[in-house]
């Protein structure tokens, strides 16, 4: 059976492990065609229920497809080899610019605000059965969703926006449904999708969001969800802009039923106003986490939708690990409400920093996209040679293949940290790695 490898298990666990783990040991080869359900569970002595359960385990873990009556087989690129691993080695004397991370500079101190915390919870312990969600956190949250326009809605907490996007989806859709994803976009995101068994559509993007035209096109062609960077998206820097907000919406009033995510976690760390999509179709989600502007060790996001979403999200979040700690809540609380961090300093702070080295590499005939956020994307005609000559340079970047499906090459340069000392270098060593030929026009 399969060659050498022969799956084994009485169990639907124990069939779904032997066949994650011959994938992973490679003894089971991307693409490679699994047995008929009915045809396995004769060889294994089973009920053709048990390996229905245990491949439709594996199709929600993302490591095998299911094409009809064409049958299963192990993902071309199973969702087990994430693309966070597609990444450079950072020698001893080469510059990072490749991390991702903002500024330890402009993040504010924790100890002030989890000391009261934790004094708070001293005086009042949280117990189980209590609210899940700090009411002053939901008030403050709520506050300022309503001074950006995000509609009125239920709120609810998790570990960071990929948690809550994750619990969205599964909350929705099932193994197979398609869901529109900007491309280039997110790493984790791109892992995460085929990771719970769902398709992927790409859709481009350029220096104002989503272009409406690919979200018609995925979503006229199936996808029953779209995830919208508002703003800071990952790596192209794009922010939603009012005319393409409306664009936008104009789309999504034709497709009621999907579902829409909005992921702001570019929250407090950027100097353009939000425009939110949101309310436009039946089902929606808008996430705003803290990870950027305070801290990503803090593992928190505020999730606010439609009240089926949020109640669906809030009772398989209680059934897994509760809630989030209300101690790191009351800590965020302090954050917000003592106004330790100077959101206007920090989002001039990166915007400055992208515009230097935009204007840098404009000067040495180097397109660069970066509206906001902490990354700088420039698009190449050879990711593998520019990011192997930078390094060779003195400089470490994020190669494209990271954030790509079909999008053009392009490798991503963080610039939360880069100092006006270094700015004139790395241009020109951007411009030496690219050499004469050099892309122009837009990235997608």
């Amino acid at each position: 059976m399969l060659g050498e490898y022969r799956i084994e298990g009485r169990r639907a666990a124990e069939i779904a492990a032997s066949v994650e783990g011959a994938v992973g040991a490679g003894e089971l080869e991307p693409g490679q065609l699994l047995p008929p359900m009915r045809e396995l569970a004769n060889e294994l002595g089973v009920n053709p229920n048990t390996v229905a359960a245990a491949y439709r385990t594996l199709r929600e873990r993302g490591v095998i497809e299911t094409a009809g009556r064409r049958g299963s087989r192990v993902r071309p690129k199973p969702a087990t080899t994430a693309r966070e691993d597609i990444r450079v080695e950072v020698p001893e004397g080469v510059r990072n610019v490749a991390n991702g991370n903002p500024d330890p500079a402009l993040l504010p101190p924790l100890a002030p605000a989890f000391a009261t915390a934790a004094a708070q919870g001293d005086r009042e312990p949280v117990l189980y059965g209590e609210a899940t969600v700090d009411p002053e956190l939901a008030r403050l949250a709520r506050g300022a969703l309503d001074a950006d326009g995000v509609p009125d809605g239920p709120l609810a907490v998790a570990s960071g926006s990929l948690d809550v996007i994750e619990r969205v989806l599964a909350a929705h859709l099932k193994p197979g449904d398609t869901v529109a994803v900007e491309d280039p976009g997110w790493g984790s995101l791109l892992d995460l999708v085929p990771a719970l068994g769902l398709r992927i559509a790409p859709v481009g993007v350029d220096d104002e969001g989503p272009r409406p035209e690919d979200v018609r096109r995925a979503l006229e062609s199936g996808a029953r969800a779209l995830i919208v960077t508002d703003r800071a998206q990952n790596p192209t820097g794009a922010s939603v802009t009012a005319t393409r907000a409306r664009a936008l919406r104009a789309v999504l009033v034709d497709h009621p039923d999907i579902l829409l995510v909005e992921d702001d976690h570019g929250h407090g760390i950027v100097d353009l106003p939000l425009r939110p999509l949101a309310g436009v179709t039946r089902h929606w989600a808008f996430v705003r986490s803290v990870a950027k502007a305070y801290g990503p060790d803090l593992r928190l996001a505020v999730l606010t939708g439609d009240e089926v979403t949020v109640d669906r999200v809030h009772g398989r979040h209680r059934l897994g690990p509760g809630w989030v700690s209300r101690i790191t809540q009351r800590a965020v609380v302090h954050l917000w409400a003592d106004g330790v961090l100077d959101t206007a300093h920090v989002a001039a702070a990166y915007r400055e920093r992208r515009d230097r080295l935009i204007d840098a590499l404009a000067e040495r005939g180097v397109e660069a996209h970066g509206r906001s956020g902490l990354n700088v994307w420039i698009p190449v005609p050879d990711e593998t040679g520019a990011v192997s000559r930078l390094l060779h340079a003195g400089w470490a970047v994020a190669p494209g293949a990271r954030f790509r499906i079909g999008a053009p090459q392009g490798i991503r340069v963080t610039v939360a940290t880069l100092r006006d000392a270094e700015v004139a270098p790395l241009a020109d060593a951007v411009a030496r790695a690219l050499g004469p030929a050099r892309p122009a026009g837009t990235y997608r």
